[in-house]
């Protein structure tokens, strides 16, 4: 939400307005799921209005994220594909390519009937479009009263009013704000932070140092301002203080970027600018960090049509701006556009940085100078995106709560109305120093659920007690894990459109949003192309409580070196596995440690099998009578197909058991999933 936050002006409140006749269905946020909900609600014969902050409307559909992360495409139905489809159309016409030939772009197929890659103005313009065709009235640059703008009658919203004293009545109202200020303000649960571990039996939600190996300081670098000495204080953008326990519960969120539209395109282009207030000492840390030899800049330049990227954070200092968000969500709104400003110098800033400080090694400044922000985006606000990416901010607490269990799908989810399928994907939320007197990020996941999974209803309906006539489609009810896959744009689009499908269902039978009756509403999404049930790849996740013997898991393992997390190929011990991405050879170990009674014990290594993987990988076990050395082969796949432990041998144990998998001398990807302890007879 808040699209022109930084140059929109809002009104002072007026004498209210005489009150308007309801409407069937209040919208509040022209985000892409506003949009979705209210062409919705209009195919379903209902009168609908959308009470927009924003100017521009989609969110960050149209606001820079045209490097669509939709995951599973199969997954994407309804209004969501449409809206896909739309911008194909758009693109089939040669008129439309004015800095590049469509065939010179690798994202374009005209065989194909959407495309998932798109410049921003466009984005919006079919947004525009969709509202035009539906005749639907939008009213934009009203802000929500936060501190008295809903008046309800019982558990049922009556009207909301905004700063400007417009009132809006309706019978069912959407919130679709990334901010989820109606949810708030009606008195809805909420919670703002990511879940400890043990809130919902997850285990990846809370503080993630070892997990945290994308998007990370490869090198060491420094983060004193005078290197090695601690009392000279700590550089910019470093947090004081400990990070936390792993899987503790924290007020964190993840970082927030702008999508920034760049190209290389010199008719295009405009250079980039210091930016006032610049101060380059706020970028020293990733100065040291490219001293290094790190060269990763530009690797999230995903290319959009006519000479243009969508740039998206990449690395262990880019643009997400870590740690900066904290008072975001239930921040005031002169709090909020503190916030953003601050972020949108911070980018500029960091882009000029790069591309002209003596600093930065002289190949990536020549490199970064050839890029610029377009002359034909975002033309109203200095060629800057409107819409700063809120990765997540308040999200509801209702009766069911998606997690990460859901998604792998290891628990049920009922009555889905749409799917999600992208990467479980926090971003991080904070820099520190860590035991090596290092910098260090904490915060980053990415695993995937395992292939396409549903969303339940029950998600986006707040308790009967507090709210009967409210839904919440982005701002959903979700652990902090699994909100990092259920964020994408396709899945608000597609649940915004689920959303005034079920308003439109409680409207027509006179019920509550809790008490709308699934089979029809069902029917009704099913007839309007949601997709709601989708065949998941086959894998087995296996538990360490479940399999015999001590078996400690890669969570539990010492590890040198970055390791990479994945789940893509099964079977597998606990949320993944990691592996060493073929890189850094002989600098990366993991060792297992078990405190084991005196006894013999049959040693073995779980990990899954591929052509990709190393051959001769060097094992050392740790046993009662000194080292012994194996090498295990990863192409090799483990002698039964449901479960992913090969025997390595049999050895005498005691409490100072330990394997070592090193990746030394190795070609291709090194595994590390699991080692499992079973003691045998003598």
């Amino acid at each position: 939400m808040y699209a022109l936050l930084l140059c929109a002006v809002i009104a002072a409140p007026q004498p209210d307005e005489p009150v308007r006749d309801p409407y069937d269905v209040v919208v509040y946020g022209g985000t892409s799921a506003g949009i979705s909900a209210a062409v919705q609600a209009t195919r379903m014969g209902k009168s609908v209005v959308v009470v927009a902050p924003e100017v521009h409307l989609g969110g960050l559909t149209s606001g820079g994220l045209g490097w669509t992360d939709s995951g599973r495409k199969e997954a994407v139905g309804g209004l969501a594909l449409e809206y896909y489809r739309r911008i194909k159309a758009h693109y089939d016409k040669p008129e439309n390519w004015k800095q590049q030939k469509p065939e010179d772009y690798r994202l374009y197929h005209r065989k194909e009937d959407a495309i998932w890659a798109f410049e921003p103005h466009i984005a919006e313009k079919v947004f525009e479009e969709l509202v035009a065709e539906s005749k639907i009235p939008v009213v934009r640059n009203e802000w929500l009263d936060r501190e008295k703008g809903v008046t309800k009658e019982g558990t049922k919203i009556v009207a909301i009013r905004t700063l400007s004293g417009k009132t809006y009545r309706g019978k069912v109202f959407i919130d679709a704000t990334y901010e989820g200020d109606l949810m708030a303000a009606a008195g809805v649960s909420f919670t703002v932070g990511r879940e400890a571990n043990a809130k919902y039996g997850e285990t990846m939600n809370g503080v993630q140092t070892r997990r945290a190996v994308s998007h990370q300081f490869e090198k060491p670098v420094d983060p004193y301002v005078v290197p090695g000495d601690p009392s000279s204080g700590l550089l910019p953008r470093i947090h004081a203080g400990s990070p936390g326990q792993d899987g503790e519960a924290d007020n964190r969120i993840q970082a927030y970027c702008f999508r920034m539209c760049l190209t290389d395109d010199d008719g295009n282009r405009i250079p980039f600018e210091k930016p006032n207030g610049y101060d380059p000492k706020q970028y020293e840390l990733l100065g040291r960090y490219l001293r290094t030899g790190w060269k990763g800049v530009f690797n999230k330049f995903d290319p959009v049509p006519n000479h243009k990227t969508d740039t998206n954070n990449h690395g262990g200092f880019s643009t997400d701006n870590i740690g900066m968000n904290y008072d975001y969500p239930e921040g005031s709104y002169d709090r909020r556009r503190e916030i953003i400003k601050e972020h949108e110098l911070y980018q500029k800033g960091l882009m000029y940085y790069i591309a002209n400080d003596p600093g930065v090694p002289e190949p990536i400044r020549t490199a970064m100078s050839r890029w610029g922000l377009p002359k034909d985006e975002f033309t109203d606000n200095g060629h800057w995106p409107h819409q700063i990416y809120v990765r997540e901010a308040r999200r509801m607490v209702t009766d069911f709560v998606m997690t990460e269990r859901h998604l792998q799908g290891t628990e049920p989810t009922p009555e889905p109305i749409g799917m999600g399928s992208y990467n479980m994907d926090s971003h991080h939320v904070q820099r520190y120093v860590d035991a090596n007197g290092q910098a260090r990020n904490e915060g980053d996941i990415q695993v995937s659920p395992g292939g396409p999974y549903p969303i339940s209803y029950r998600a986006i309906v707040p308790k009967a007690a507090e709210c009967t006539n409210l839904l919440v489609p982005v701002c959903l009810s979700s652990s902090h894990i699994a909100y990092g896959s259920i964020r994408m744009e396709p899945v608000f689009l597609i649940l915004g459109q689920s959303a005034a499908t079920a308003a439109a269902a409680a409207i027509d039978a006179g019920t509550g949003v809790q008490d709308v009756d699934y089979a029809p509403l069902q029917r009704r999404l099913l007839a309007d192309h949601q997709v709601l049930d989708l065949p998941r790849t086959a894998r087995q996740v296996l538990s360490t409580q479940s399999l015999p013997g001590v078996v400690v898991d890669d969570e539990a393992a010492e590890l040198t070196g970055n390791w990479g997390t994945s789940s893509v190929v099964g079977p597998f011990v606990g949320a993944g596995y990691r592996h060493d991405g073929n890189t850094d050879k002989g600098k990366k170990s993991a060792t297992f440690r078990a405190k084991l009674e005196p006894g013999r014990y049959e040693v073995r290594v779980a990990y899954t099998a591929n052509d990709n993987r190393a051959s001769a990988i060097p094992i050392r076990i740790h046993h009662a009578n000194g080292i012994a050395r194996v090498t295990l082969d990863q192409k090799k796949g483990p002698p039964k197909s449901d479960e992913p432990f090969v025997r390595i041998g049999t050895f005498d144990l005691n409490d100072k058991a330990a394997v070592e998998i090193l990746n030394e001398g190795t070609t291709g990807h090194v595994i590390i999933d699991a080692v499992q302890f079973l003691k045998t007879a003598r």
